[in-house]
């Protein structure tokens, strides 16, 4: 008994005890991470700092941790712009109904695509693969577009986007991942196809829903170009473009007037630059929390085979 119990000791010994070198490689690897975190944090940090700071007295530099002169004039200008109630309820409405159209589109392509039965399967995945490297082209979008009438309405946020073969792709790995015996089981029960995405593929699906409707919410938030090529009429422009026009507009009357007049004014156009790059990215960074741990697996599909 007292040999067993000092092999034990001498085994967890061995199991604890560790090299130098691995220490050294611990240390190294602290360092790396904390210079990555701080170069990916310190420049949103330093964004709402300036923007924070009074406007002519960050023209002379030199602020890096905290504001120098607390003003929240650069929030005012922006804030107060006739129109950005309108810009932004367009682009939490196109959020939300371009991002739930284009998962649940996607997902019903995807899982047909998923079974090998599917006639010409093999013909849409190649089609579907050209497009990952050739597109149809900027012009000949637009008339589509504007043959389809879709021209200056809000649906031509959400048409176009509700298809994404990359998206496609992803749900597809993770659809071959869930077990067969599943859906046979709920055949046998006499389920339909549309019963047995709804009611079993979908609700195993929740991580895979959650990183695609990510992918698909940061593009619907952060897309400003579809505005500016698509909308006219300034009731539909969504709030990325609308702090693009402020942002020209800011630009061109800053360059308009001299150097004397500009440092006058409480705001400037870098100060107006900086403030709307907080405003327009605070709501989108609030929403990733609550999708963390779902993105963090639907990431990790197909990155280990057994």
């Amino acid at each position: 008994m007292p040999q067993l119990s000092a092999k034990v000791k001498y085994t967890n010994s061995n199991i604890i005890k560790r090299r130098p070198g691995e220490h050294i490689f611990d240390i190294l690897n602290v360092i790396i991470m904390l210079f990555v975190c701080i170069a990916s944090i310190y420049p949103i940090w330093y964004v709402l700092v300036n923007s924070l700071n009074d406007a002519t007295d960050a023209m002379t530099g030199g602020i890096y941790l905290w504001p120098r002169v607390f003003s929240l004039a650069n929030y005012q200008k922006v804030l107060e712009t006739s129109g950005i109630g309108q810009s932004f309820k367009i682009s939490v409405l196109r959020t939300l109904i371009g991002t739930v159209f284009s998962v649940f589109f996607t997902a019903m392509v995807a899982y047909g695509l998923s079974k090998e039965y599917l006639v010409g399967r093999k013909l849409y995945m190649a089609m579907g693969t050209i497009t990952l490297f050739f597109s149809g082209g900027l012009i000949p979008g637009f008339l589509l577009l504007k043959n389809l009438n879709l021209l200056d309405s809000f649906w031509v946020f959400i048409f176009p986007s509700m298809f994404s073969f990359y998206n496609l792709l992803i749900f597809n790995s993770f659809f071959r991942e869930i077990p067969k015996a599943l859906e046979e089981s709920a055949r046998i029960d006499g389920a339909q196809d549309m019963t047995v995405f709804f009611k079993i593929v979908l609700p195993l699906s929740k991580p895979v829903l959650a990183t695609i409707a990510l992918f698909n919410g940061v593009y619907h938030w952060n897309d400003y170009f579809a505005g500016v090529m698509y909308i006219n009429d300034t009731s539909l422009e969504p709030i990325q473009t609308y702090m693009y026009r402020i942002i020209a507009e800011s630009t061109s009357n800053m360059l308009s007037n001299n150097i004397s007049s500009a440092i006058t004014q409480t705001t400037t156009s870098t100060s107006i630059k900086l403030a709307t790059m907080v405003i327009t990215t605070v709501p989108i960074i609030c929403v990733y929390p609550f999708l963390q741990k779902y993105f963090v697996k639907g990431m990790m599909i197909g990155a280990v085979k057994e």
